[in-house]
């Protein structure tokens, strides 16, 4: 039927081989994308090389820690499964044992996946092992995966100031003074 088709039809089959040709060289170009330039991308935090450096890179540059927050990378340790580590970043934090990660090259070869499920399985709740959502099963991997923990984008030492309410005084002129509760973000 096909071989009709195109016999009957040469100016379809001959556009057919003209975009064959030209999309075949781009396809074998591509380079798959990492997981770390994806998360340097996406968190701003300008650190090189594998991943498994990540963690040992950041100290003394960027803050680290063992809780999520939105834009941090979580870093994975090296292991048989991942020699090179893995990092991610932090898209939504949904519960206090369930994150959900924007990364690269999980799933498969250069394939960006965004709101995937990490679960802190750890048994102190500190988040140095993690489950995490794998798609060609779709569920949760069945590995549990070690992790350094996160790293923040501010400087170390830096002070979060989203720590509660801002309270401002206002006095009227007259040495009485209103206050005013300022939400925090």
């Amino acid at each position: 039927m096909f071989r009709t088709f195109f016999r009957k039809s040469p100016m379809i089959a001959t556009l057919l081989a003209a975009m064959a040709a030209v999309a075949t060289p781009v396809a074998v170009q591509a380079k798959a994308l990492q997981c770390v330039p994806y998360a340097r991308q996406v968190s701003g935090i300008s650190i090189h090389g594998n991943a498994r450096t990540w963690w040992g890179q950041a100290e003394g540059t960027y803050a680290r820690g063992k809780q999520p927050k939105i834009g941090a990378v979580l870093a994975f340790k090296s292991t048989g499964a991942m020699p090179y580590g893995h990092v991610a970043t932090v898209a939504k934090i949904v519960d206090e044992r369930h994150i959900l990660l924007d990364h690269a090259n999980w799933s498969g070869p250069g394939r960006i996946e965004r709101a995937a499920m990490a679960v802190d399985v750890s048994d102190a709740g500190d988040w140095s092992a993690v489950r995490v959502w794998y798609a060609p099963i779709g569920g949760l991997g069945t590995r549990v995966n070690p992790t350094f923990g996160f790293i923040y984008a501010e400087a170390p030492g830096s002070e979060d100031l989203d720590t509660g309410p801002i309270h401002v005084a206002k006095g009227n002129g007259a040495g009485e003074g209103a206050s005013i509760q300022l939400a925090a973000k």
